[in-house]
């Protein structure tokens, strides 16, 4: 059986220089994280943490980096032309690209990626490929609020998910183009393929 777990919980991170811990994610009874077990949503150590957990549970664990997003790579830290983060009108993208921002970039075998905005100046951009957490050990504390057996429709759109992630077709036309319709309610505007490039 697949599980389909609801929980809450805030995630902490090691404050610098081995001070307190530092809050660096939340998530509440009102926005709770829901995931489908063995399906791949999770860092493998989290599922693992989680599967002997039930209803009202609560839990208290930690992930280190290693088994989380890994080590910080310095090499993820490029500074390009500023002429990439131009509009279709030819002018820089300041809506989009500003630092702190993470946007979709396009590696050159066609993945897009997502980039952190770090600094912008006359003519370049730096951005950061690293995960936001990467170099960070994890320690989440949290409490299972529901737990049920995954539906047929929830397990095939999880084995086959739409390439936007967040319409499930409802913005696109037949041929997969957007039609426009992603902020009306269908991905709420998340589609990096039809809305970032």
């Amino acid at each position: 059986m697949n599980r389909v777990i609801t929980c809450t919980y805030d995630l902490f991170v090691d404050g610098e220089n081995g001070q307190s811990k530092e809050l660096m994610e939340r998530a509440t009874i009102e926005h709770p994280l829901t995931y489908c077990e063995d399906m791949g949503m999770m860092l493998p150590k989290f599922e693992d943490a989680m599967k002997d957990k039930n209803e009202n549970d609560t839990f208290d664990f930690r992930i280190g980096y290693e088994d989380a997003y890994g080590e910080y790579d310095t090499d993820g830290v490029l500074t390009l032309d500023k002429k990439l983060f131009y509009n279709g009108d030819g002018e820089f993208d300041e809506e989009r690209v500003f630092v702190g921002n993470i946007v979709p970039m396009n590696t050159t075998d066609g993945r897009v990626v997502r980039a952190q905005i770090v600094e912008i100046t006359e003519d370049k951009v730096t951005i950061d490929l690293n995960h936001p957490l990467a170099g960070e050990n994890l320690h989440f504390v949290g409490k299972i609020i529901e737990i049920r057996e995954a539906t047929e429709a929830e397990l095939e759109a999880l084995r086959h998910p739409h390439k936007c992630g967040h319409c499930h077709g409802n913005c696109h036309n037949e041929e997969g183009g957007c039609e426009g319709k992603c902020e009306e309610g269908g991905c709420g505007g998340g589609c990096d393929e039809c809305h970032n490039n």
